[in-house]
């Protein structure tokens, strides 16, 4: 009796997951309706529709299909590409969120549209060289709207709804301008992202201006400050702020510490003018009168590094961290941001972060064998090639790479 009674207990249970499983099946069906239907046929037809989703974010229209599949059919799946990405969504979507996250210090998705995300969409719709986001005096803004105010969000809060609506057209509505007539900074202070509101609010805040230059080698060359750890570099550079004997145990800073601010100091003193002003909500740029933020904590060690300017020096073109790829043709030292965004950008590690972001982002994956790396390695030449740096040419090699997967 206790068996049979079990066995009805799991005939029950398994019933009602397959009723679940046939209610979901039906539920996705009424859901999908039409697209159920375009995935069946041939191998381009899935490949192109695909395709489309990935770069897209929404299902291709029956012409577009069509057409795509005609492209890949006759061997130009780049064309494709290319056509999936004029849908609106490309730019409102998939760029919006692939950006969205570099603006912010918990790295989400879920931040208001932005200065920082709207310039990577208009510097890929543009095919503005990429290598140019730490450094131009550029903005992209509403064409509709007057230019953004320095001190609030607003211009971009009404854009972001501006993009909800089906008359929205990426190529006519969002407009090129500049930071230095929007927001009244002198064009040597602009560094592109660096310079935006919404990079000065996250990250220009309180603090001394170091979370600036790690965040923008987590956003733009794909490490931490862990990977680029070298305690062999001359401490000159380091400020009063860092302990020479943490805890009262030098070793801590000669085996630690260092490895860090040695070379992070030197670099990240190119942000000395510039602070975020909590009360106006604005960037502040002090031609040439370096911020109080650092003779922050003078005391700690007063022996330490007093920094006089924004000129900043790149220790790390010597030792392990040379592997990074520095240009041959750039000095590897200068003065402001601007400059210090053109040395970073300048790198292999930079090139390679920006192709290895959007394998992940187009393919859903990282690169795991042989066959992916060799494509990376490929679209890292290719992004390169000419200076031209041109990311939405990645967005394209990466989506034919991965339309069979």
């Amino acid at each position: 009796m206790v068996f049979a009674s079990t066995q009805r207990i799991f005939s029950l249970a398994s019933g009602r997951r397959h009723r679940s499983a046939r209610r979901l099946c039906i539920g996705i069906a009424l859901l999908l309706g039409a697209q159920s239907i375009t995935l069946a046929g041939p191998l381009e037809r899935e490949q192109a529709f695909r395709m489309h989703n990935r770069l897209a974010g929404v299902p291709p229209s029956e012409a577009t299909l069509v057409s795509m599949e005609s492209d890949i059919q006759a061997g130009n799946a780049a064309a494709a590409a290319q056509t999936a990405m004029t849908n609106p969504s490309f730019y409102t979507v998939t760029l919006k969120n692939f950006a969205a996250p570099w603006t912010n210090r918990d790295q989400t998705v879920f931040v208001p549209l932005n200065d920082y995300t709207t310039l990577v969409i208009g510097m890929v719709r543009d095919n503005v060289p990429f290598n140019q986001i730490l450094s131009a005096d550029l903005l992209y803004v509403d064409a509709n709207q007057a230019l953004p105010a320095p001190g609030d969000n607003t211009h971009y809060a009404t854009l972001e709804q501006s993009m909800l609506q089906p008359g929205f057209n990426p190529q006519t509505d969002l407009a090129a301008s500049t930071q230095s007539a929007a927001y009244g900074l002198p064009v040597n202070a602009t560094a592109g992202a660096m310079t935006t509101r919404a990079a000065a609010e996250a990250f220009f805040i309180a603090g001394t201006n170091r979370a600036m230059f790690r965040f923008t080698l987590l956003n733009h060359m794909c490490m931490d400050m862990e990977q680029v750890h070298d305690t062999s570099i001359v401490p000159d550079r380091i400020r009063q702020d860092v302990s020479r004997g943490p805890g009262g145990d030098s070793r801590l800073f000669l085996n630690n510490c260092i490895g860090c601010h040695a070379g992070m100091d030197p670099l990240a003193q190119a942000f000395a003018y510039y602070n975020y002003d909590e009360v106006l909500t604005r960037l502040i740029y002090t031609n040439g009168s370096v911020v109080a933020k650092y003779f922050n904590n003078d005391t700690t060690f007063e022996d330490g590094f007093v920094t006089p300017d924004d000129s900043w020096a790149n220790y790390w073109r010597q030792g392990q961290n040379a592997l990074l790829g520095w240009s041959i043709t750039l000095p590897g030292s200068g003065a402001g941001a601007k400059s210090l965004g053109q040395e970073l950008a300048a790198t292999t590690a930079f090139a390679e972060c920006q192709v290895n972001k959007v394998f992940r982002n187009v393919c859903l994956r990282a690169p795991v064998d042989a066959a992916d790396r060799l494509a990376v390695s490929t679209m890292v030449g290719n992004f390169r090639s000419g200076g031209a740096y041109n990311l939405r040419q990645v967005f394209s090699e990466s989506a034919v790479y991965c339309m069979g997967d």
